[in-house]
């Protein structure tokens, strides 16, 4: 008996909508980025991109648990001497619940070529709206505690 490996070219993506409202950002994210890595189907090799494509509403609506909208802080560098900027998560989640989102479940994928097409197949909404109606998305079914 062999092992299965995975042909991309034989692979059939699927859309999958996870709603965020109360719920951890955390949990949320850790499910989003197991789906687009492709693991949770039987097929899965982890040389593969084999994931399929993740639609996240209510983005807003995601919880941070314990004091995280406090002291949890989001740094970035403009790139010149002294450009150190930062964002509190309560400033971040009230103007781009979307980014902080996104953030984290970029942080859950393996930095490298695979983990960059795999981002390409995440939308994130505000809202509970979305554009992809026509892609026929199936609500994700599991529990997210």
């Amino acid at each position: 008996m062999s092992t299965f490996m995975a042909n991309p070219s034989k692979l059939e993506r699927k859309w999958y909508i996870i709603d965020a409202a109360n719920k951890p950002l955390g949990r949320v994210a850790a499910q989003a980025a197991s789906i687009l890595r492709g693991k949770h189907k039987p097929e899965f090799t982890p040389h593969v991109d084999c994931g399929d494509h993740v639609i996240i509403i209510n983005a807003e609506k995601a919880v941070l648990t314990g004091k995280k909208l406090d002291q949890k802080v989001y740094y970035r560098h403009t790139g010149y001497v002294g450009g150190l900027k930062e964002v509190g998560y309560r400033k971040l989640m009230a103007d781009r619940p979307e980014f902080a989102m996104t953030k984290a479940i970029k942080g859950m994928l393996p930095h490298n070529t695979i983990g960059a097409n795999s981002m390409k197949r995440l939308r994130v909404y505000k809202g509970a709206e979305h554009d992809h109606e026509a892609q026929k998305p199936e609500m994700w079914n599991l529990e997210i505690k």
